[in-house]
C-alpha cells in the first residue's frame, strides 16, 4: 500500500462527504411540513407561521440554507435545533456514546468469531462442522433483527427471567457498568452479521484450499496450520474485511432497530424525536455523522483489505 492509494482513498471520501452532504440536505427538504408548524400545532395563522419562519431561518432560499450548512460543517458546527435551541452538537454526542457501544461490542465479538468459524469450517469443507455452521448461519440470516429479538424477549426474559428485556433509560456508563443489559441487543445484532460474515470467509478459506499454491505448499511439506495461518487466511480475510465494511453498513442500520426494540437512549430515539418535530438540523446532524462513519468504515476496510493482499492493489492500478 503507498502514500498515493492511502491519499487517493481520502480524495474518494472527501467526494463522497460532499455527495452525502448534497443528499442529506435535499432528503430532508423534501420533508413534508416544518419546524414551524411543528412548533405552533395545528391552530395557527398563515402571519404566525411566516413569523415563525423568519426567525428560524427558515425563509431563506435552499441554495442559502446550504452553503451556510456546508460553512458551519468545515469549522466542525452541525447547526442548532430549532426546537430546543441547543447545539446539535451536544444532542448528538450525548445520544452516540449508547450506539457505539452496541456497534463496539458487536464488532468486537464479529471479528475474531467470523475469522474462527469461518476459517474452521472453510478448511474442512464437507465435514461435520463445515455442515453445521454453514446450516446455522443460514437459519440465523433468515431471520429478522426484531423477530430474533422479540423470540429472545420471550424466552430469556419473559420467560426465564434470565436477562433484563430493556435497556431503558441507560446512558452510555450504565452500559458499560451493567454488562446485562448488552446482552439481548448484542446477540441480535451479532447472530445476523456474523452469519453473513462467516459465510464469507468460509467460502475464500475453501477456494484458497482448492488452490495451486495450496496444493504445492502441501507437496513441500507445509504442515495445514501453518499453511492456514500463514498462507490461506490473508487470501481468505481480505475479501472478508471488504465484506465487512458492506457488513458495517447494515450493522449501523441493525443498532438503530435495536435500539428502538429494546429501548436504548441512542441516535434512533434521536432521529426518531428530530422527524416528528421536523426539526431539520437535526436530523441532518445526525444523518451526516453517521454517514461520514459508514464512509470512514468503507475507506478504512478497502485500505485493510490491500495490506492483507498487495496485488490487489496492483490489480487495481
Amino acid at each position: 500500500m503507498t502514500a498515493r492509494a492511502a491519499l487517493g482513498r481520502l480524495g474518494v471520501a472527501a467526494a463522497q462527504l460532499l455527495a452525502l452532504s448534497v443528499l442529506v440536505f435535499t432528503a430532508t427538504e423534501a420533508l413534508p411540513g416544518d419546524a414551524a408548524e411543528a412548533v405552533l400545532g395545528e391552530d395557527y395563522t398563515p402571519q404566525q407561521a411566516a413569523e415563525i419562519r423568519a426567525r428560524m431561518g427558515l425563509d431563506e432560499p435552499p441554495t442559502i440554507r446550504f452553503l451556510q450548512w456546508w460553512q458551519d460543517l468545515l469549522t466542525g458546527d452541525l447547526g442548532t435545533s430549532l426546537i430546543s435551541g441547543r447545539p446539535v452538537t451536544d444532542l448528538v454526542a450525548r445520544s452516540l456514546p449508547p450506539t457505539l457501544i452496541l456497534a463496539a461490542a458487536t464488532v468486537a465479538l464479529l471479528v475474531p468469531l467470523a475469522a474462527a468459524l469461518g476459517l474452521a469450517a472453510g478448511a474442512g469443507e464437507g465435514g461435520r462442522l463445515d455442515r453445521a455452521v454453514t446450516t446455522a448461519t443460514l437459519v440465523l440470516y433468515s431471520i429478522p433483527d426484531f423477530a430474533l429479538a422479540m423470540l429472545l424477549v420471550l424466552g430469556l426474559s419473559l420467560q426465564v427471567r434470565l436477562l433484563p428485556a430493556t435497556a431503558m433509560g441507560a446512558d452510555g456508563w450504565r452500559l458499560l457498568t451493567d454488562p446485562l443489559l448488552l446482552v439481548l441487543p448484542v446477540a441480535v445484532l451479532l447472530c445476523r452479521v456474523a452469519a453473513l460474515l462467516v459465510r464469507q470467509v468460509r467460502a475464500g478459506t475453501a477456494d484458497a484450499m482448492r488452490s495451486e499454491y495450496a496444493a504445492h505448499a502441501r507437496r513441500l511439506g507445509v504442515g495445514r496450520r501453518r499453511l492456514l495461518l500463514r498462507h490461506v487466511a490473508p487470501n481468505a480475510l481480505a475479501p472478508a474485511s471488504e465484506e465487512l465494511a458492506r457488513v458495517g453498513d447494515n450493522l449501523f442500520s441493525g443498532v438503530l432497530v435495536v435500539e428502538v426494540v429494546f429501548a436504548v437512549p441512542g441516535v434512533a430515539g434521536g432521529v426518531v424525536d428530530a422527524v416528528a418535530m421536523r426539526d431539520v438540523p437535526v436530523v441532518q446532524g445526525y444523518v451526516f455523522v453517521l454517514g461520514a462513519v459508514t464512509i470512514a468504515l468503507n475507506q478504512a476496510a478497502e485500505l485493510v483489505s490491500r495490506r492483507l493482499v498487495p496485488r490487489i492493489e496492483q490489480v487495481r492500478r
